[in-house]
């Protein structure tokens, strides 16, 4: 449950202190790790602090998932293993057979695979819409409509979905708005206020961002759907341990820092490749040109840290505009301090090919980190060639 004693506090108070209480036996400033299996009762059913089983919960944990609650403006947050995850038991606590799902054309590929691989096989329908365009999400409706999920800044394509406006489709539809807010951060976007009713990370990205833990959280405003969310997780098991707990908890502490850096960075490399001769599209809602820019502007801090361009040469040349790249590592995932590339189509979103949601094959995926700009620049300019 979130702490209403962190409600009235700025974001960077809060990610620092919420769920942070001193350790009462020791006066530890910083929560412990609690790398225990289960706990003593004081006779049969005499829990200490409610705690008996490290599935059903551990302090450490719950001191994760009271800051993350406190971060999106929360009542319940919960944390898993993974994002996808947590995505798993969001799904079987909001649908059953025969319901129908509304999924964005432009969605992370292991989301899509869970619908398109997994949950269709127990009787789950979904069908592909473009949500930045709110047409689109009516046309996609069908009565069996239960869910609504967008992701915003969208992955790669970093499409912007206009919140506020789909949540009200999804009231009026009688459906659950989800909304992926991995690539904003709480610190960049808040869903619960714009009309969201469960927000998805993966905390391996910004949230824990230095690339040395996988994880995954819901956070929902909905105290009762935060109870059965919690039901399910116990029940499914895929919890977050203590040890990558206090790993994403010690990371969210310079979450608004980084996430500043990384806005920052990520705008001027944005100006550089949309003026470099061999890129021919560049894919970042801070640009004016942007088609989500006036609608990321209204939802959004700053425009964090993703970009996405098109090269010319196509595909090869975009795998080898990777392949050059020097401080940019070459790899999967994003959100770490340090910068990232990846070619999507051969890689994060390889799941995807010859899908509604395929992705075009001169993209390259960047996750600008925080290092000095001007190198950064330098070693795109060379991998550009």
């Amino acid at each position: 449950m979130s702490d209403d004693s962190h409600e009235h506090q700025s974001f960077e108070t809060r990610a620092i202190h919420a769920g942070n209480t001193a350790d009462p036996l020791t006066g530890a400033v910083v929560p412990p790790i609690y790398q225990v299996s289960t706990y003593k009762q004081d006779g049969v059913g005499g829990l200490r602090g409610g705690y008996e089983y490290s599935r059903s919960g551990n302090p450490t944990r719950t001191a994760l998932e009271e800051n993350l609650a406190a971060l999106e403006g929360g009542r319940r947050g919960l944390a898993f293993a993974s994002g996808l995850a947590a995505e798993d038991c969001l799904l079987r606590t909001l649908l059953s057979p025969g319901d129908h799902v509304v999924i964005p054309n432009d969605a992370y590929g292991g989301t899509f695979r869970l619908f398109a691989k997994v949950v269709s096989r127990w009787g789950v329908e979904w069908s592909v819409a473009d949500t930045s365009d709110p047409a689109s999400v009516r046309a996609a409706l069908t009565p069996k409509t239960k869910v609504i999920w967008v992701e915003t800044p969208s992955n790669p394509l970093l499409g912007i979905t206009d919140i506020a406006v789909v949540a009200d489709i999804a009231r009026s539809a009688g459906a659950k708005l989800v909304v992926d807010n991995t690539f904003a951060s709480p610190y960049l976007q808040q869903p619960l206020a714009l009309g969201a009713d469960v927000v998805v990370h993966s905390l391996t990205k910004y949230m824990g961002g230095h690339s040395d833990v996988v994880g995954g959280a819901l956070v929902t405003a909905d105290a009762a759907l935060g109870e059965e969310l919690a039901y399910h997780q116990n029940a499914m098991g895929a919890v977050a341990g203590p040890f990558d707990s206090w790993i994403v908890l010690r990371g969210i502490k310079t979450l608004a820092v980084r996430m500043d850096r990384h806005s920052e960075n990520a705008t001027k490399v944005a100006d550089m490749l949309t003026r470099h001769p061999k890129v021919t599209k560049v894919l970042y809602p801070g640009l004016p040109e942007h088609p989500g820019h006036e609608i990321a502007a209204k939802q959004m801090r700053s425009f964090g840290g993703m970009i996405s361009f098109q090269v010319t040469g196509g595909e090869e040349a975009a795998v080898e505009v990777c392949n050059r790249a020097k401080l940019f590592t070459l790899g999967e995932s994003l959100g770490g301090v340090e910068s990232l590339i990846e070619h999507p189509g051969r890689m994060t979103h390889a799941s995807v090919a010859g899908s509604a949601l395929e992705v075009p094959g001169d993209l390259v995926r960047i996750s600008v980190g925080i290092e000095n700009a001007d190198d950064l620049l330098a070693d795109l300019t060379q991998a550009l060639g």
